[in-house]
Order: C-alpha cells, then structure tokens, then sequence
C-alpha cells in the first residue's frame, strides 16, 4: 500500500495482517481526503487523530498533505511498531507525530490536552466500538469545535441514535462492504493548538 498525494506520495506504508485489520484501499482513501477537502479542510495548520489506527494509513496521508501533527492509536503492538517503522521511512520530524499503545476507550477517558481538527476512527467490525469512542472523545474534549470526525465501518451499520448529539451528520457514502460517515462537531469551547502535547 502506498501514500497517494502530497510530501510524500507514492512511498511505501507498512500493513498489519489479521483480525480485525483492513487498511483503506486507495479507492476509499481518496474518497475520503475528496470529502474532507470538498468541506474546506486544509491541511496546512491542522492536528490529525487516528484512532484504531492500524496501518495509519489516513493519517499518514493527512502528513503527507501538510497536516502539522498527527497521533495515531492503537493497541495491538504489532500496528504500534509497524506505524513507528512507517514513519521512520518517511523521515516524518518526532514533532510531526505521537503514537500511543494504549486502550482507546481508556485513553479517550482522560481528559485531551489539546483538541484535533479532524478525527479518524475505523473499529473493528463486528465489536460496536463506534458508539462509545465517539462519547468520550466528544466528553473529553478530543474534537475541536467544528472539527470533522470520519468513520469507517460496515456497510450495515447502525448507531445514528446512539452518537453523541454534538456530532452533526455531514455525509454517508457506501463502498461496497464499507461505509464512511462524517459529521462535524458542534461542541463549543474547544480550539485545535497546532503546539505538540503530551498525554
């Protein structure tokens, strides 16, 4: 799998096989940075969060756009290195990036030490994390006010009355099995800083 556009595009992105783990495809990929950007993301100035992350493949495509910071979540050790090893290639600055071995659910739980402009999320199918990410990153003040959170998830997936009532739906678009929703969060108060925090 390679980056698509920007600084860095057509340079090589470390995969993680297994379980639960389905890097975007370039289709959906582009897709996705078409949406944002169509809605006046610019990427430049901006603060990226990818939970689940995987691969980071989203997120590493927001740097290679000229995102300034990007965190990436995940657990599993193996997408933790893989995700290190990725950025290493790249040559991505140690201020640029954060990449954090953590329990999502636990890690949203804290309060955020600064708010993300844009904000990915791609769970596992089939474990209904959606639901639960999205309420403590929106109570912890993980979103940015008018920040724009991009999910990808099964294509039959269905928790529209079960988000939190600050994410504003924007867009939902099905391809093949998979299904990205954006919404922008209303939530006041909450300004992006591009300044490195630390959890």
């Amino acid at each position: 799998m390679r980056i698509i556009s920007g600084e860095y595009g057509g340079r090589s992105i470390r995969t993680v096989e297994g379980p639960g783990y389905r890097p975007a495809t370039a289709k959906v990929r582009q897709a996705v940075f078409s949406m944002l950007e169509a809605r006046g993301v610019l990427w430049p100035g901006s603060r990226v969060l990818d939970l689940f992350a995987g691969s980071g493949s989203l997120a590493l495509e927001a740097l290679s756009r000229g995102a300034d910071e990007a965190w990436f979540l995940d657990k599993n050790p193996r997408a933790v290195s893989a995700i290190k090893a990725t950025l290493a290639e790249l040559g991505v600055r140690p201020s640029r990036a954060r990449v954090l071995a953590a329990d999502l659910l636990k890690a949203l739980a804290r309060e955020a030490p600064a708010p993300f402009d844009i904000v990915f999320v791609d769970p596992p199918y089939g474990l209904d994390l959606l639901p639960p990410a999205m309420e403590k990153a929106v109570r912890g003040g993980w979103i940015a006010e008018g920040g724009l959170v991009l999910a990808e998830v099964e294509a039959r997936c269905d928790f529209a009355d079960r988000l939190p009532a600050e994410l504003i739906p924007q867009a939902d678009r099905l391809y093949g099995q998979t299904r990205i929703l954006l919404w922008r969060n209303s939530t006041q108060g909450s300004q992006s800083t591009p300044e490195p925090s630390i959890l």
